[in-house]
C-alpha cells in the first residue's frame, strides 16, 4: 500500500475523513485501504478568558490516505462529497515517498506530544488588563512567552512606561 494526498474543501477535512471511512467499510474495501490520516496538531488557545485544547490542521484542505492504487479505489475516493481530487494526474495519482510519509507522521506525533499554547494577540498589539492590581489599564504587548503562558505588557503608570508580566488569562485584545 502507498500513501496518497487527497485534496478536499478547506474546513471539511474531518467530515470527508468520516465519510471516506464509512464508505470503505460499506463497500467492504478495507483490504485495499489502510489509514486515513488528518494531519493535525494539538494547541492550547485562550477563548473567553479560559484555556481550551484545540486541534490545528497542519495542511488545511488535505488528507493522507493509505491505499492500493486502482481504478476501484480512486473511484471510491473521488465519489466522496467534499473531495476535489487525488494529487497527481487523472490517469496516474502521485504517491508520497517514504521520506515524505515519515516527515508527515513525525510532525503529527510531535504536535500531539506538545500542545503549545497559542497567544491570542501579537507583539505590538494593544491589550486591556482584566485581572490583578492593574485591572483596567491599557498597554502594548512587548513580549510573548508562549511556553510559559505569559505576556509582557508595557503600561503607563504615573506617566512612565512600565513593563508588567501577566498571564494570558489576565489580558484581552482590544
Amino acid at each position: 500500500m502507498r500513501f496518497f494526498v487527497v485534496h478536499t474543501y478547506t474546513g471539511r477535512e474531518k467530515r470527508v475523513k468520516e465519510l471516506l471511512e464509512k464508505a470503505i467499510d460499506a463497500q467492504e474495501m478495507r483490504r485495499l485501504f489502510g489509514r486515513v490520516i488528518l494531519p493535525a496538531e494539538r494547541v492550547t488557545r485562550v477563548r473567553k478568558s479560559k484555556l481550551v485544547a484545540d486541534e490545528r490542521q497542519l495542511y488545511p484542505g488535505y488528507l493522507v490516505v493509505e491505499m492500493e492504487p486502482s481504478e476501484e479505489t480512486m473511484k471510491l475516493v473521488n465519489s466522496i462529497p467534499g473531495v476535489t481530487h487525488v494529487l497527481g494526474t487523472r490517469q496516474e495519482p502521485l504517491p508520497l515517498t517514504e521520506a515524505e510519509v515519515t516527515s508527515v507522521l513525525d510532525q503529527i506525533e510531535r504536535g500531539q506530544e506538545k500542545a503549545e499554547p497559542e497567544a491570542p494577540f501579537d507583539k505590538g498589539e494593544t491589550v486591556k488588563v482584566t485581572k490583578g492590581p492593574f485591572a483596567g489599564f491599557t498597554g502594548t504587548v512587548d513580549e510573548i512567552l508562549a511556553e510559559r503562558r505569559r505576556v509582557k505588557v508595557i503600561v503607563t503608570i504615573f506617566g512612565r512606561p512600565t513593563p508588567i508580566d501577566l498571564d494570558f488569562l489576565d489580558v484581552q485584545p482590544i
